[in-house]
């Protein structure tokens, strides 16, 4: 049996990935702890495999007056946690970290392997930095695992893709724009992980849904599950084009940002959901219950 601890008690990414280990009884015990107090340093690390690490701080924010900040929890709490794990013989350490440490989307942005990280924002600089501070921890008998993942989705999380469905629900059309973004289901994640820690795998991942998509194709697939046909149309173009020389937001809506997708191979399975499928499950369309 895996002994595993997950920091950042009641976060989305924790609280799914408890629920998707207890789908295998016998084989996980699973622990949460909240980081906000100080109080997690008092807890005892030495019984635990592995410690799963999703404390920190989800949104973007360019604010100057919350940078300290962020560097004070996605980088140094990050670090810190590794380090009393490795003092205290746990075997695994899995950090999520993020796509956003190569940057901002853009026009034709795809990532290989030997893309140089270029953060953007000091969200993501402080994830880039809480990496390099935890790789250096690695070992044989401390093995590091870093996760980048591109947009998570699921039924119940924040972010860009409850806006998208909300327009997909109300609007009768939508702009037509042919970008390529990598995004990734929750039960895929949730997956994913599970096996880093049944391999007891070591290095840096990409793990991505086995399809890109395009927003335009997102907001359409959205619509349908709700027995909506929305119209798709590029009557828009030209004006987003010209808006997006001036807004950082149409670029973060309608610009590209993949991952080749032979980085995000893995010798197992761990897309237990097909893109149409996940947006069926997220928008509640149907039961999660099948899974294995």
């Amino acid at each position: 049996m895996k002994r595993i601890l997950i920091t950042g008690e009641g976060s989305y990414i924790g609280t799914s990935v408890e629920k998707w280990l207890h789908r295998y009884p016998g084989r996980y015990e699973i622990d949460t702890i909240d980081m906000r107090s100080d109080s997690w340093r008092e807890k005892d690390f030495s019984r635990y495999d592995v410690v799963f690490h999703v404390a920190g701080i989800a949104h973007v924010s360019t604010d100057p007056k919350y940078k300290d900040l962020y560097y004070r929890v996605n980088r140094d709490l990050a670090i810190e946690t590794a380090r009393k794990a490795r003092s205290e013989g746990v075997r695994q350490f899995i950090f999520m970290s993020s796509v956003i440490v190569y940057g901002d989307s853009g026009r034709g942005k795809v990532i290989y392997r030997d893309t140089e990280p270029r953060p953007a924002n000091f969200y993501g600089d402080s994830k880039l930095q809480a990496e390099e501070g935890i790789r250096a921890l690695d070992s044989e008998s401390f093995k590091v695992v870093i996760l980048r993942p591109p947009m998570i989705y699921g039924k119940g999380a924040k972010g860009n893709y409850p806006r998208l469905a909300k327009a997909a629900k109300k609007l009768p059309f939508f702009p037509d724009m042919h970008n390529k973004r990598s995004m990734l289901h929750i039960d895929n994640l949730c997956e994913f992980i599970r096996l880093m820690i049944d391999n007891e795998e070591r290095g840096t991942f990409f793990p991505q849904n086995a399809e890109y998509v395009s927003t335009s194709e997102l907001v359409r697939l959205i619509a349908r599950a709700h027995g909506r046909n929305i119209r798709l149309t590029r009557i828009f173009n030209p004006a987003l084009k010209v808006m997006a020389r001036f807004t950082g937001l149409i670029n973060k809506v309608f610009g590209d940002m993949a991952y080749d997708m032979a980085m995000s191979e893995y010798k197992e399975n761990y897309r237990v959901r097909s893109l149409e499928e996940s947006i069926e499950v997220t928008e509640g369309i149907e039961s999660t219950e099948g899974v294995e």
